[in-house]
């Protein structure tokens, strides 16, 4: 079911489809494949909103998806892409053949993430799998709320939620697979991804993809 989706470091997830390649938030890539059909940005921080790592990936028929309120900011890279959607939470939107849901991402009691951002997890539909990129955010009503068959969640603690408290949500979210996503390198130890994988519960199955 996953064999699709390869993780990177932090938030950086590559996602092959039918509608072509999709990455989120692509950060300190080791190649420059330039093979981007699609590029999405949950948020403006600069280990997820990385110009030099956008170029990498990117072509010039490459669909840059970001929240309405880094417009501005994503104008800076407009002259690496095709061209530039802006997107809202919780929203619905086929863009190119490519089925997004936006989920607003945020953090419930730390400052980092505030909830007035406008930043965004991403829903995408492939195949007839919910795949759920939830972006830096804690364990929040909306995310609890998301109906997905993969949900990557970040573990890393500090800027988001930690192993402990990510593997409660997906224990109450309830997807087929759980992938954990930020840590291991600015954030947690390569070892969280195994405390993750003991707290998640059955059904659901945890899977460590990250590649450090």
């Amino acid at each position: 079911m996953t064999e699709n989706i390869r993780v990177f470091r932090q938030n950086s997830i590559r996602i092959d489809s039918p509608a072509g390649r999709i990455y989120v938030d692509p950060f300190q890539m080791a190649d420059a494949p330039k093979d981007a059909a699609f590029i999405l940005i949950t948020h403006d921080h600069y280990d997820h909103f990385s110009p030099e790592d956008i170029e990498k990936v990117a072509g010039k028929d490459t669909v840059l998806v970001v929240p309405e309120k880094m417009k501005k900011k994503a104008e800076t890279v407009s002259g690496l892409v095709g061209h530039t959607e802006t997107v809202n939470p919780d929203e619905q939107h086929n863009i190119g053949g490519l089925e997004i849901e936006t989920v607003r991402s945020y953090n419930i009691l730390k400052p980092f993430h505030p909830k007035s951002a406008g930043w965004v997890g991403y829903i995408l539909t492939i195949e007839g799998k919910r795949i759920y990129i939830a972006g830096d955010t804690d364990a929040t009503k909306e995310a609890k709320a998301v109906k997905c068959d993969i949900a990557l969640i970040p573990i890393g603690g500090f800027y988001t939620m930690d192993a402990k408290i990510a593997a409660e949500l997906v224990n109450e979210m309830r997807p087929q697979v759980a992938i954990p996503v930020h840590y291991g390198h600015l954030v947690g130890k390569p070892s969280d991804g195994e405390v993750f994988a003991g707290l998640v519960k059955e059904p659901v199955k945890a899977e460590i993809k990250i590649q450090f």
